[in-house]
């Protein structure tokens, strides 16, 4: 360690390396910084197990209120089965989402927990123990140097004060020689004091030397002992990035769905139940069950008979012939293929076809009134029926785009009784139809 002396320099340069006293608090900090970082990724993994469970729910809402559009719309046959597929990964896909969520709350989070706790001790008067014992014996490997370069700094300092003050003696000695006014004997003090500033000069730098040379032998002892305190704390931080790298590959397999057995199965099962539609199936169904392939009781020639004082609507034969064979009946169609479809869909689960027939053109669909093609002769009859003013008992929110919304006391108008499933359809008074709850409203008398 060699050092000049540079009289234009009045600040000493510093470097930043380990080496010089007090660079090793780094080395001491990155302990503070390992339990730090425990908790850093403790909340990393939180944060995503609150975004897995939120991912779930989402999933599930969506599942169960599509679920309900399909089932009411009027989508049939397998296509509804396929489309309700959907909804079925869906549910099983949140469940695995959810036990991601689990994964790495109770296994990721809790491992990472445990660890922090048993490599860090919290001390009573705050800090670690970890991280004191470090600091201690850092600063008991570095004491005995630094207390030879606090020697060498001040032996430093002295030598180069000696030298400017011998400077500073020669030039007022040369200025001395220009000024007649002075005699011999301050002359002659003038060169004693240079004489004196050159035997400070030599003294000073001896000692500065000799300070320098003792620090210069401490220093590989004082290497060896940082080194030695320096690879324990290495030694505590790789076990910290080991135990990181091992959880870090335990999250990966936790969110990874891709090697869950399950997760292939869910999207297989899908494929195999959106393959397994048949749209040549659904439209033989639909024609046996809504078109053509229908059977029908076809007019037949009655006997008068006593017991029969008036004549039957065809709305009310078919309630009174419930249950009993009809007789004459020209049946065609897939017979099997409505057996297998027991139900019309799940869109007749609140759509009703109508089966009554009169000879009154006014309920002939394909009456003149429609020859122009102004109305559709398959919409729903919504003016049929006795029409009956109600009263809303509490506030109704539709959740359909079929439903209709009201606040208590609003007034409507009911156009359709009370269906099997507790719907009414009725009209606002600007004159939105569509359906409603029958127990939220009362009749108004």
């Amino acid at each position: 360690m060699s050092v000049t002396y540079d009289d234009s320099v009045g600040v000493e340069v510093s470097s930043d390396s380990f080496w010089e006293v007090g660079n090793y608090k780094r080395t001491v900090k990155r302990i503070d910084d390992g339990h730090r970082l425990c908790s850093d990724l403790m909340n990393c993994l939180h944060e995503r197990a609150r975004i897995e469970k939120g991912y779930a729910q989402q999933l599930t809402e969506w599942a169960r209120r599509w679920r309900q559009l399909v089932e009411r719309g009027p989508q049939y046959g397998t296509v509804e089965k396929a489309w309700m597929a959907v909804m079925s990964e869906a549910e099983r896909v949140s469940e695995l989402h959810l036990e991601v969520k689990a994964s790495l709350m109770n296994d990721d989070f809790e491992k990472i927990k445990n660890w922090q706790k048993e490599a860090f001790h919290k001390q009573m008067m705050g800090g670690f123990k970890e991280t004191k014992e470090a600091e201690d014996s850092f600063r008991k490997a570095q004491k005995p140097w630094a207390k030879k370069l606090k020697e060498v700094e001040a032996a430093k300092k002295a030598h180069h004060a000696a030298c400017k003050e011998e400077k500073l003696a020669i030039s007022r000695e040369a200025n001395s020689k220009a000024d007649p006014s002075l005699n011999p004997e301050q002359l002659k003090k003038l060169q004693d004091k240079i004489e004196k500033c050159k035997q400070d000069v030599l003294k000073t730098k001896e000692k500065y030397e000799k300070s320098l040379k003792e620090l210069d032998q401490g220093t590989p002892q004082y290497m060896e002992n940082m080194e030695q305190v320096f690879e324990q704390c290495q030694q505590f931080e790789e076990k910290r990035l080991r135990f990181f790298r091992e959880v870090l590959l335990e999250v990966q397999k936790h969110l990874d769905l891709s090697n869950v057995a399950s997760y292939k199965t869910i999207y297989r099962d899908l494929e195999q139940s959106i393959r397994a539609a048949d749209a040549v199936e659904d439209l033989r169904w639909f024609r046996a069950n809504h078109g053509p392939g229908m059977a029908m009781n076809w007019p037949q020639f009655e006997e008068w008979s006593a017991d029969l004082n008036r004549t039957l609507s065809r709305r009310e034969k078919k309630k009174a012939t419930d249950g009993v064979t009809l007789t004459g009946i020209n049946q065609t169609g897939d017979q099997s293929l409505q057996n297998k479809h027991s139900s019309v869909s799940s869109y007749e689960k609140t759509h009703s076809y109508p089966t009554d027939w009169s000879d009154d053109e006014s309920n002939n669909p394909f009456s003149s009134t429609d020859a122009n093609g102004d109305s559709n002769p398959f919409d729903e009859d919504t003016t049929s029926g006795t029409e009956v003013r109600v009263r809303a008992l509490y506030d109704y929110e539709g959740q359909e785009h079929d439903e209709l919304s009201f606040k208590a006391g609003d007034e409507l108008t009911k156009i359709e009784d009370e269906d099997e499933q507790g719907w009414c359809k009725g009209r606002l008074d600007n004159g939105q139809v569509g359906l409603y709850p029958a127990n939220y409203v009362e009749a108004i008398q």
